[in-house]
């Protein structure tokens, strides 16, 4: 087989790999944040930065993050959209963006929210397949159901 060959298929399999990897922590995050699954899915040192829903280091962070969303949303449905994602030229790291239109119910308040998003992701291919290095969430909007996003832009920033 041609060596430009080999790395093009390289680069294909990644693309795949990658993808069905966002699609795995999405699916997680939907089936109530288990901790101990999503962390597997970073590096060490990985980090999740949410911008004003915190940022959080490591897989000790990250466990407690996880571990606490169930109280934060009782339910969410994470739909990501128009994946681009770019290869390193020696295949090992990879930058990957969606967006994310995310359905949810606020636990304390039953209350029904919109999050709206994009997602600009590092990720490294390990010996065992793909890890996030790190997830960026950007905001677009985040409101409840009722206000919706003309009137209430972001709930973190109204408080």
């Amino acid at each position: 087989m041609d060596s430009t060959f080999e790395v093009r298929l390289r680069k294909v399999e990644a693309l795949e790999q990658i993808r069905v990897l966002k699609a795995n922590y999405c699916e997680l995050c939907d089936a109530g944040y288990p901790a101990d699954a999503l962390i597997a899915l970073f590096t060490e040192d990985g980090v999740w930065n949410g911008g004003e829903m915190g940022v959080f280091e490591g897989h000790a962070s990250l466990h407690k993050f996880f571990t606490n969303m169930p109280n934060v949303m009782s339910f969410a449905i994470h739909h990501v959209t128009n994946s681009a994602i770019e290869i390193s030229e020696d295949g090992m790291e990879a930058r990957g963006r969606w967006y994310l239109m995310q359905t949810a119910t606020l636990k304390e308040s039953n209350e029904a929210v919109w999050l709206a998003a994009q997602y600009d992701d590092e990720l490294i291919c390990v010996d065992d397949g793909w890890l996030f290095r790190r997830v960026n969430l950007k905001s677009r909007f985040y409101t409840t159901h009722e206000a919706g996003w003309a009137k209430v832009p972001h709930l973190l920033e109204s408080t």
